[in-house]
This record gives structure tokens, sequence and C-alpha cells, in this order.
């Protein structure tokens, strides 16, 4: 009977243990928490189209351009998990509107990076969706590199990284030829010929402090051994412009729950169709 008693204090001990462990592990990461502000500037090519432009034409255009190329995001993090999302505060100041361009925009993006997942809201054309997949494997090259931003000292790493992963949520033409012209491949007996496209890259260079050790960082950005606070990637540079750990009013970090729910290529191949029918249903009405 003792041995038996012995067995049942035991394990309720364990028992107890063991939540509180969980419990106390899930209090020090809510305790702990950081908030970091970006600056997101992007340059635009002209092409052709800006050649025959004179300086104060080019000038008009970038300003008018502003309100897509110049954004302000914030970073809320703890150990685990992050939230990003676009500051919006400053397009409702200047009272700049892009309705077509936020179909082509990033959503309320969370982050897990202890769990490799990924839950994005996006809306398009109305509807809304929930994309929900792993984080984007990114393989960094650490640099001996330092240079100082703010307050931190950060290490330089780079990666090279499909195009079209770092920018899912977007929509171009070019790689819906790309994919067109890869799957209408023919050898001269008419089969299908099964070629691997080619994939465009993305050089990307990051600036990452080990002063604050969360592998958190912007957009689609993570996996360093701590917080990135720059990264620039094709034309556009994402700066840390104001850090705040552990503030006194806390944020709930929690992944958004509405919408469809599909994967990124899911997503990619919806709005490729919509885009495809936008354009036949236009060329429809012209002839």
């Amino acid at each position: 009977m003792k041995s038996i008693f012995l067995k049942i204090s035991v394990l309720v001990v364990a028992v107890l243990f063991s939540f509180n462990e969980k419990k106390a592990d899930a209090i020090e990461k809510q305790e702990f928490q950081g908030q970091a502000v970006y600056i997101s500037k992007a340059t635009m090519d002209l092409g052709r189209w800006g050649a025959r432009m004179s300086e104060a034409q080019k000038k008009q255009v970038m300003a008018r351009m502003k309100n897509r190329l110049e954004k302000e995001y914030i970073l809320t993090f703890n150990k685990e998990e992050s939230t990003f999302y676009e500051d919006e505060k400053l397009d409702a100041m200047s009272g700049a509107t892009d309705s077509w361009g936020k179909n082509f925009s990033p959503g309320f993006q969370y982050k897990n990076v202890k769990e490799n997942s990924q839950i994005q809201s996006q809306e398009f054309y109305g509807k809304q969706f929930l994309v929900k997949d792993k984080l984007q494997p990114i393989e960094w090259k650490l640099g001996k590199e330092t240079k100082q931003i703010g307050n931190y000292m950060c290490f330089k790493a780079t990666a090279s990284i499909p195009t079209d992963e770092l920018t899912w949520y977007n929509f171009s033409w070019a790689k819906l030829r790309r994919q067109t012209a890869a799957e209408a491949k023919v050898d001269s007996t008419g089969n299908a010929v099964e070629e691997e496209p080619e994939i465009p890259m993305t050089d990307v260079e990051a600036w990452y402090t080990t002063q604050i050790p969360v592998r958190h960082g912007p957009s689609e950005y993570w996996g360093l051994p701590g917080l990135i606070l720059e990264v620039s990637a094709g034309n556009t540079t994402m700066l840390c412009s104001k850090i705040v750990m552990n503030p006194e009013e806390k944020e709930d970090i929690e992944a958004p729950d509405k919408g469809k729910v599909v994967t990124k290529m899911e997503y990619q191949e919806t709005i490729a169709e919509k885009m495809q029918e936008f354009r036949n249903n236009r060329g429809r009405r012209r002839g």
C-alpha cells in the first residue's frame, strides 16, 4: 500500500513540475518582448520610358509613387514568435491611397521560428486568404564585416534566394510567361519536354545584432543568430529606425485566423488565374 502511495506521490510531483515548468516558459516567453520599426525604401527603374523624360518629369513620377516605394513596418517579437505588418498611419496622414497596389502587398504576418511556421493574412480583390506554410528556407553565409546601426554592433550575412519565393504575394507577367513557356515546350515528336525552368535569384545582404539574440527579422527574413536590423534585396532596403525592448504595454503576438486557408503556392496560382482572367476579359471587350 505504501509502495502504491509513493508511486502516486512521485507521479503527482512529476506532473506538477512539468506543468510549472511549461507555465514558467510561457510566462518568460511573454515577458520578453521587443518591437522594431523598419523604414523600407525601394527604387524604381523607369527604363526606356524614363530615358525620354526630363529630370523634372522623373521627380514628378517618383513623388506620385512615393507611397508605394516608401513604407514603414513594425516587427513585434518574443523569443519564438513575431508579427510583422505595415504601419499604415503614414499613408493616412499623407492622404495617399493605393487600392490596386494593396492586392499585391504583404499582409499581416506571423512567424514562429521554433515550429518553422508562417501564417499570413492576404486580401486579394475583396477576398480574404489565410496563407499557412513553412518559413522561407535561407542558407545564410556569415561574414566577418561589422558596422554600427544605432546602438547596436551588427554583423554581415549574405544569401541567394529564389525571387519568386521572396515575393510570393506579388504577381508579375514575366513570371507567368516563364511558367507558360516551360509548360509549352515539346520535342520533335510533339511530346512535352520536361525541362527545369531557369529560376531567377535575388542576392540578399543582411546585418544582424547578437545583442538581441533572437532569430527574427522583417518580412521573409529570419534564421540568423540575432535580430536582423537591415536587409537589402533587389531594389529594396529595409532599415531598423527604432527598437524598444520590453515595453511597458506589451502586444499580444498572435497569428491571424480569418480567411480561406491556402499554401503560398496555392495563393500564387489563385492570383495568376485571376490576372489571366482579367486580361482575357479585357481582350474580349476590345474585340
